[in-house]
């Protein structure tokens, strides 16, 4: 359940040298369901059309608000605004705590305005699933690996919704619960639950309009970028077919790509004076259009401590593999991410 953007943070995230951590989700407050249950058919159909109008809506309607997102001690709030204008989807999602990010849509082509470093990144965006279009896939789909279920009817944001319950059918994912506005089907709120229903990761809005948004809404906020730097992340197809990944039953490989990443500049450096230095990095995705993980390769592991750390939903693991370094990353249970990293295999040439 990702955020825009948050591709990119885990992308500056493998520059740091892996250590074991413990991240647990603490303190946040239980908001589990009750055990889902078995549906008959005509609620199955009933729950699978509300999925679909949920997907449908993120991706069709004109809307704009805030929403709170919550992952263990981390609370940052932001502001998405969407709007169809004929073919094209247009989104700007502003990160309203820290420091002061941007990211500007328009399709399948994001960037991202960093003002303190001046510089834009342009990219093309690898998955779909970002809140509120969560979903990535048909939700008939779904069925195989999650058990759907009705939760009580409730108010999010203001306005009264549906609540559906998708528990996993194996230990390989998390399950998730949905609230869905009853009158436009746009999802408003969403948590990922652990195997205990204990919540790991959450995201609400706060405030939401749908309809009547202006387009100008979704314009750049820092419109005079003479003397920024505009750099434009190097992505492009890859075969990876000598690596061999057994993601979990449902995933299914989504992209293969090469791009480069940038290390981390030192902490108060002049972004003018200290660019970071860049590397080439491969990346696998799996998805099962809930969830993604993230298969990163790259050439030589010196310098590197081998671990793993957890950030609310978000597992990682890196570890040596010959003369690569692998870096396993996706927002599904340890042991999944585990069980995809004991997996890999670089086929004999």
């Amino acid at each position: 359940m990702r955020q825009t953007g948050r591709l990119y943070g885990v992308l500056c995230f493998l520059s740091v040298l892996m250590t074991p951590s413990a991240f647990a989700a603490e303190g946040v407050p239980s908001l589990s369901p009750a055990p889902a249950r078995e549906i008959a058919a005509p609620d199955s159909s009933r729950l699978l059309a509300q999925l679909q109008k949920m997907q449908t809506a993120a991706q069709r309607l004109d809307y704009s608000g805030s929403f709170v997102y919550q992952q263990a001690s981390l609370i940052r709030t932001s502001r998405v605004t969407h709007i169809v204008a004929g073919k094209n989807e247009l989104e700007k999602l502003e990160v309203l705590d820290g420091k002061p990010r941007e990211y500007l849509r328009n399709n399948e082509d994001v960037a991202c305005y960093m003002p303190e470093a001046k510089a834009v990144v342009m990219e093309r965006r690898v998955t779909r699933d970002v809140f509120p279009a969560i979903l990535d896939v048909r939700p008939e789909a779904l069925a195989s690996h999650y058990q759907f279920s009705a939760g009580p009817d409730e108010r999010v944001a203001g306005r009264e919704c549906h609540a559906i319950v998708l528990e996993p059918r194996d230990k390989l994912r998390y399950g998730y619960r949905f609230w869905a506005d009853k009158q436009s089907g746009l999802l408003l709120r969403a948590q990922t639950l652990d195997a205990g229903g204990e919540v790991v990761e959450q995201i609400s809005f706060t405030q939401i309009q749908i309809g009547g948004i202006d387009r100008a809404r979704v314009s750049p906020t820092y419109k005079d970028t003479r003397g920024w730097r505009i750099e434009k992340a190097a992505m492009s197809p890859v075969d990876l077919s000598g690596w061999q990944v057994a993601p979990p039953p449902g995933f299914r490989k989504i992209s293969q790509v090469r791009r480069m990443i940038s290390d981390s500049a030192p902490e108060g450096a002049a972004p003018a004076q200290h660019r970071p230095a860049e590397r080439e990095v491969s990346q696998i995705v799996f998805s099962d259009g809930l969830a993604a993980i993230s298969v990163f390769i790259e050439p030589g592991s010196q310098g590197r401590q081998e671990g793993a750390l957890q950030q609310g939903a978000m597992n990682v693991l890196g570890r040596r593999q010959g003369d690569y370094w692998l870096t396993v990353v996706g927002e599904v249970p340890a042991a999944a991410i585990r069980q995809v990293s004991n997996s890999i295999e670089l086929k004999s040439k």
